[in-house]
């Protein structure tokens, strides 16, 4: 999307559709109070008003709410409706102008964001029959922001990690027949190919059996998809901790052997929502110029299940040689995340992070509003916890405790991959992974609530893409 500042008025910008935040308390400017149906607009926030003019661009007032509760989630909130309403009028420009908040720089961060997210369409597969009438009208092309020319930079940021979000979107809402690791890999591949800081390595299946990496070897026995471990490599010249980023890349999760309920599989899709984030937070790292080294590991593989694929009970050396009771094969993500996190630790990241839809018992504790993390460094988990506030990505802190990690012990092998008792789901698996990151600050973050279905009104009800800012967020703060 086309993102441009100036500092003008609302009417008087060449846009199909301008926008006016409006305060419950507050008054519209002088340039359009007298259209028709301004004396019926209201402030109440997500409430929106079409005012009526003569000639010119159409007007819109967005509802705010009460003036002490403005924040930018509630900015990135009227922005995608306003970019909605946009969509529904078919109009391609928009203008908004900026809100006064005392925090300009946040503000316009928050209305590219919300109107960058809001304007999100995936129709890659639609319109595509003979005769078809599905063919997708023209979205929101360019979005001018009514603002001091001081906020300009920050609106760039915004736009370059919104649409980092929206390619991420879009890798978790292909299908899987075509979204393969392969394809993943493809795509690591062209983000380095886009950026000279960027360096990439691909692995097939042969040499991940050969580095012994037993649970990306194991999970992937099942399916027809060759395995792949993506590294990429972003050279920054930053002075702080290389920042580790780990993504889980199941680019369709069928439960293997421990066949899942067929009812909403469909939607497992979605298990490589990890990889998706990762790659494109590493896009956007790279395109921002961002003072950070870091590494990032994407391990990818189907869960299938077939004659060849893994049994429970079996039991698999992973990459830093210990060993792991498979006693539950639909617990497959915390498998090639083992050896995806001491693979990282190995290439030099020296603060790690990971994201994985790892677990459903994450969405009964925290739902769609939290992702949960849990991590062995305070300072790490504070740093995540405050970059998602800033990104509006929240995540909330659970607990390690040795008594969860005893419940992972296994009886023929080093760790079972899940526990005997059905307990602290989401924390004893983070307690299995805590197991391969040795002495390295770490922090995991469970994202199976929130990578889709989260309903906010810049991410509706599929894919989020959630992760993307947060962890841009987290090497912009380590770049600062």
């Amino acid at each position: 999307m086309k993102i441009e500042v100036l500092p003008s008025e609302p009417t008087a910008v060449e846009a199909d559709l301008a926008v006016v935040g409006l305060y419950e308390d507050g008054t519209l400017p002088e340039a359009i109070k007298d259209l028709a149906g301004a004396g019926d607009a209201k402030g109440a926030f997500k409430k929106l008003m079409p005012l009526h003019a003569d000639a010119g661009a159409r007007v819109l007032v967005a509802g705010l709410g009460k003036r002490e509760e403005v924040s930018p989630e509630r900015l990135r909130v009227a922005a995608a409706l306003a970019a909605k309403e946009a969509s529904r009028l078919e109009v391609s420009s928009l203008a908004w102008a900026l809100p006064e908040t005392g925090e300009d720089d946040a503000a316009a961060e928050a209305l590219v964001t919300g109107t960058v997210l809001g304007s999100y369409r995936f129709d890659r597969f639609k319109g595509k029959g003979t005769g078809s009438e599905d063919s997708p009208a023209p979205g929101v092309e360019s979005l001018t922001l009514l603002a001091p020319a001081g906020t300009a930079a920050a609106a760039e940021t915004a736009r370059v990690y919104a649409e980092a979000q929206n390619r991420a979107r879009d890798l978790q809402t292909t299908p899987a027949n075509v979204a393969t690791p392969s394809y993943l890999a493809a795509r690591a591949e062209a983000i380095a190919a886009d950026h000279d800081a960027v360096t990439v390595e691909v692995l097939g299946p042969e040499q991940i059996a050969a580095k012994g990496m037993g649970g990306l070897v194991a999970v992937n026995r099942g399916g027809g998809e060759p395995s792949r471990l993506i590294v990429l490599r972003y050279a920054g010249d930053g002075s702080g901790p290389t920042l580790g980023l780990v993504g889980k890349g199941v680019t369709f999760d069928t439960g293997g052997i421990s066949l899942k309920p067929g009812a909403g599989m469909q939607e497992m899709k979605y298990d490589m929502s990890g990889a998706a984030a990762v790659l494109e937070s590493v896009a956007a790292i790279a395109e921002l110029g961002l003072a950070v080294d870091l590494v990032a590991v994407v391990p990818s593989t189907e869960n299938m299940p077939s004659g060849s694929a893994i049994k429970p009970g079996d039991v698999i050396t992973q990459y830093n040689g210990v060993t792991v009771e498979v006693n539950n094969t639909d617990a497959e993500g915390r498998l090639i995340l083992a050896d995806a996190l001491a693979y990282a630790v190995e290439l030099g990241a020296e603060r790690l992070v990971d994201l994985a839809t790892l677990t459903g018992a994450v969405t009964i504790a925290l739902g769609s509003t939290y992702a949960a993390v849990i991590a062995n460094d305070d300072e790490l988990a504070a740093a995540v916890a405050q970059a998602g506030e800033v990104s509006g990505e929240l995540t909330w802190r659970l607990p390690l405790h040795p008594e969860f990690k005893a419940l992972m012990k296994g009886k023929v092998a080093d760790l079972s991959n899940l526990a005997s008792k059905r307990k602290a789901g989401t924390i004893t698996a983070a307690s299995f992974l805590e197991e391969f990151v040795g002495e390295t600050p770490w922090a995991h973050i469970d994202i199976a609530g929130t990578a889709w279905e989260v309903g906010r009104e810049y991410t509706g009800n599929e894919a989020s893409g959630f992760g993307v800012r947060l962890l841009v967020e987290l090497a912009r703060h380590q770049a600062s």
